[in-house]
């Protein structure tokens, strides 16, 4: 959990992103490697897949396994866990996962399963080339969690990115509402991170740079929000349409960070979603 001083104003130490060009395509924000987790209990999804997204990981539930094989060659650096008890046999499994490999040496990948026999774990550890471990299921996840945060920090997985940023282009009812000057701005946002947005007015009220603007009002689509923002500079396009990229000050409440992330975490769940599917 972030811990934030409820008296300092100053922005958060690293700012966001700068917004992509409007001619580069969403696949921009992508830096780091993608983690799927392959037809996961609810313990997985809500324990540590949520664990992932606080600490800023690009974790994805995938539900087909036929499907998800084209989209891994589009990701040939991901990580993979499988709950191998799930929808075909374990020794399906291993032809599926060495299938897998075929398509990519680069391909790291874990699996969770109740079975508990470790001369079965071991074995199926050495003949499917098992980097990521061998999971026990459990209701309480807590150790997993610790493992695999380690492990993908170890293997690097983020990479140069630093924090989760999703694209809002395609989203409707993602607005900003400023008190300034007497009246509100209002606006669209472009995209987020836990960090910082950035956004259009409907009229551009010429914010110079570090103009703090306090009480914004974000609406995720039926989730609202109440942050404070610095102006942290501004583009103008071609278009004639100018961007301003804000970074939230440190008043910012620790779970106000924790619904960004969740909502962060549905908007790319939904992209990964339309290419599985």
């Amino acid at each position: 959990m972030d811990t934030e001083k409820q008296n300092d104003i100053t922005p958060s130490a690293s700012p966001p992103e700068p917004p992509a060009e409007t001619n580069k395509s969403e696949e921009s924000f992508d830096v780091g490697g993608k983690v799927f987790f392959l037809y996961p209990t609810n313990s997985i999804v809500n324990q540590i897949i949520n664990e992932l997204i606080q600490n800023e990981y690009e974790a994805y539930v995938a539900k087909d396994h036929s499907r998800l094989t084209y989209v891994l060659k589009k990701y040939p650096d991901c990580v993979i866990f499988i709950n191998i008890d799930e929808k075909i046999a374990h020794s399906e499994w291993e032809k599926w996962i060495n299938a897998v490999f075929s398509a990519s040496q680069d391909i790291k990948i874990g699996v969770f399963s109740s079975n508990t026999d470790e001369e079965y774990r071991e074995k199926f550890i050495k003949n499917n080339r098992i980097t990521c471990g061998f999971q026990t299921l459990k209701v309480d996840m807590t150790k997993s969690i610790d493992v695999i945060l380690e492990m993908l920090r170890v293997m690097n997985v983020k990479g140069r990115r630093k924090y989760l940023r999703a694209s809002m282009e395609h989203e409707s009812n993602v607005t900003i509402n400023i008190p300034y000057g007497g009246n509100f701005l209002n606006g669209v946002i472009k995209d987020m991170s836990v960090v910082g947005f950035s956004c259009v007015f409907d009229q551009d009220p010429n914010l110079a740079k570090k103009t703090l603007l306090k009480d914004i009002q974000i609406k995720l689509q039926s989730m609202l929000l109440n942050v404070d923002a610095v102006v942290y500079g501004s583009r103008l396009h071609s278009t004639g349409e100018k961007t301003y990229v804000m970074i939230f000050t440190q008043r910012v409440d620790s779970d106000v960070r924790v619904k960004i992330r969740k909502y962060i975490q549905k908007i790319i769940q939904q992209k990964m979603d339309s290419e599985i599917n």
